[in-house]
C-alpha cells in the first residue's frame, strides 16, 4: 500500500503539466484570434467615413470675449471684496472702502471644437471677472490691448451660389489664421470680384488671453475695403 500510495503520487504531477502545456497552447491560440481581430476592427472608428480611413475632431479652449462692467464695493472680508450687484468676491487689490465705485474686467472663453471640414461648433463659458478698476479709463486701456483689430489678407477657400425660389443667394468661404474656415455671405459685386481670387483682405479682432497674451483667438469683423 505504501508502494502504492507513492506511485500514485508521483503521477499526478505528470498529469498536471500535461494539462498546463495544453492550457497554454489553447490560450496562445484565443490570443492570436484575439490580437487579428482587434487589428481588422481597429479601422473603424466613430469618425469613420467609409473611404477616407480615419478623421480627427480637435478641441480647444480659446479667448472669446471681454467687457467693462461697473460696480459698487459692497462687504469687506479679510482683503477681499464682494462687489455689487451680483455679489462677486474679488481681492481688494485697490484697496477700497465699503460705497466706493469701481469698474471690473470680465472675460468669457470658448471650447473650440473643430471637425475634419475645419467647420466649428463653439460652446461659450459664463462671465468671470478677473480684475477691478479706479477708473473706466483704466479699465479701458487694457481692454484696448486684450481686443485688438488688425487688417490682414486670409485664404479664399471659394465662392459659391444656391438658388431657392427664384432667390440667389452667393456665399466666400475664408479660411482665418487660427486655421478654422468660416462661410460669410456676400453681394453679387464681390462674388464677381473674389471668384478668381486666392486670398481676401479682411479685419480680425484678435482676442489675446489675460494670463497669457500669445495666446489669441481671431474672429472675422468684415471684409477690408
Amino acid at each position: 500500500m505504501e508502494w502504492n500510495e507513492g506511485k500514485e503520487h508521483q503521477a499526478a504531477p505528470r498529469r498536471k503539466r500535461r494539462f498546463s502545456l495544453a492550457a497554454y497552447g489553447w490560450l496562445a491560440a484565443s490570443l492570436m484570434l484575439l490580437f487579428v481581430l482587434s487589428a481588422c476592427s481597429s479601422s473603424q472608428t466613430v469618425f469613420h467615413t467609409g473611404s477616407s480611413g480615419e478623421e480627427s475632431i480637435s478641441t480647444a479652449r480659446v479667448p472669446w470675449d471681454y467687457r467693462i462692467v461697473e460696480g459698487t464695493v459692497g462687504d469687506l472680508i479679510g482683503g477681499d471684496m464682494t462687489v455689487l450687484p451680483d455679489n462677486e468676491l474679488l481681492p481688494n487689490d485697490g484697496n477700497y472702502a465699503t460705497g466706493d465705485k469701481i469698474w471690473t474686467l470680465q472675460f468669457m472663453d470658448a471650447e473650440l471644437t473643430t471637425d475634419e471640414n475645419q467647420r466649428n461648433n463653439i460652446r461659450l463659458s459664463s462671465w468671470q471677472t478677473i480684475k477691478s478698476y479706479k477708473d473706466e479709463k483704466s479699465a479701458q486701456a487694457d481692454l484696448t490691448n486684450l481686443k485688438v483689430i488688425v487688417k490682414t489678407d486670409v485664404e479664399l477657400v471659394g465662392v459659391y451660389a444656391t438658388t431657392h425660389k427664384n432667390e440667389t443667394r452667393r456665399f466666400a468661404v475664408i479660411e482665418l489664421p487660427t486655421g478654422n474656415r468660416i462661410k460669410q455671405p456676400i453681394d453679387e459685386k464681390r462674388y464677381t470680384a473674389m471668384e478668381k481670387e486666392k486670398t481676401v483682405d479682411v479685419v480680425l479682432e484678435e482676442v489675446h488671453d489675460f494670463a497669457d497674451y500669445d495666446l489669441a483667438y481671431a474672429k472675422f469683423r468684415g471684409w477690408a475695403e
